[in-house]
């Protein structure tokens, strides 16, 4: 089987982030106040999208991940919710499900068409003792509003589950990319990026995922100055724990539920080439994948010959691959974006000149 090179198969969508898979819908709702640094983030698939799950971090905040697993009975995801607020913050997703309820979208449990079960994965991340009150945390309402506010324009930065996060020692936040692929198969990636590793490479200052960039994505960025390197050290090498990062991959593909749970285990390949260390035992990192089935991954073989499974494999490849290109995108574009809050400085205040 041929390498992979991502840069040579796909380019970006005409957006750059996850509402370029047709029908991914976002929302975000955070407050934002002195005693209150938080919030909510939820990505609504098109009806009937097969959902999958990975989760690798050693301190997960989850709900109904074990739901997502291959061998469950549900296939496909109403919502998912991200959320700030740690285990705290999954009452947000009470609020999804009530909305979904509402509008009679969910699981058939019952004969009448009001007798539904949202399906609604959400995972959150440890923001309650980052600049608001410990007791300030999402909840029914937070889901409620970030479901409501959700549609095709996708913001990013210090926005819903993004809103308390850092990145190491710097401002974390919402990201997305996306890219198309040569086949026409759209893949897209919303992070909520709030880690406990480092984005930069403290040596030089540059943003560990900045090379992964598709053409002219981040050509106006560039090396920072030696001496804001220097004087930058004590924010890229202060310590920090107790931090996580939540991705949702969609992809118009149409894939089994086993084969999402694999490109949602990719997501979390993109998500070490940016982030260093990842995975560790106070990381809640959880990736998702969302396959609205728009599109049967193609079967192409060379002619005369039989089409065979290897060659779906081929092409399931080329999406995992490219779920881990985006996921280290929108981490770059997470950073990028974020604005500052309190003491919490961003990665361009720091570097000023990287921003050619």
């Amino acid at each position: 089987m041929p390498i992979i090179d991502i840069n040579a198969i796909g380019t970006r969508g005409p957006r750059n982030d996850i509402s370029d898979v047709a029908g991914v819908m976002v929302g975000h709702h955070q407050r934002v106040e002195d005693t209150w640094l938080t919030g909510t983030t939820v990505v609504v698939p098109p009806r009937g999208s097969v959902g999958g799950v990975d989760v690798r971090g050693g301190g997960p905040a989850t709900r109904e991940t074990d739901a997502l697993g291959p061998t469950t009975l549900v296939e496909n995801v109403d919502a998912v919710c991200l959320s700030g607020g740690s285990g705290y913050g999954l009452a947000a997703a009470d609020g999804v499900m009530s909305l979904l309820e509402d509008r009679h979208i969910g699981f058939r449990v019952g004969p009448e068409e009001r007798h539904v079960m949202p399906i609604v994965p959400a995972a959150c991340l440890f923001d309650i003792v980052g600049g608001g009150d410990f007791r300030h945390r999402p909840d029914a309402s937070f889901g409620r509003a970030a479901l409501e506010a959700a549609s095709s324009t996708v913001l990013q930065g210090t926005v819903g589950a993004g809103t308390g996060a850092r990145a190491g020692g710097l401002k974390g936040g919402i990201g997305s990319a996306s890219v198309v692929l040569d086949s026409g198969i759209t893949v897209g990636a919303l992070v909520a990026l709030n880690s406990g590793g480092n984005v930069v490479d403290p040596q030089d200052g540059v943003l560990y995922g900045l090379r992964y960039g598709l053409p002219g994505e981040f050509s106006d960025i560039g090396q920072p100055t030696t001496s804001e390197v220097e004087e930058a050290q004590s924010w890229l090498t202060s310590p920090r724990a107790r931090n996580t990062v939540l991705m949702v991959v969609a992809t118009d593909a149409a894939l089994a539920k086993s084969e999402a749970c694999r490109v949602a285990m990719t997501a979390h390949d993109g998500l070490a080439r940016a982030v260093t260390p990842v995975h560790c035992m106070t990381d809640g990192d959880v990736a998702f994948c969302l396959a609205t089935g728009a599109r049967e991954l193609p079967t192409t073989a060379e002619p005369g010959l039989v089409v065979t499974s290897s060659h779906r494999t081929e092409q399931l490849d080329r999406v995992m691959a490219a779920a881990a290109n985006v996921v280290t995108r929108a981490v770059v574009h997470a950073v990028l974006r974020a604005t500052g809050s309190g003491n919490i400085r961003t990665y361009l205040d720091l570097f000023p000149s990287a921003r050619g």
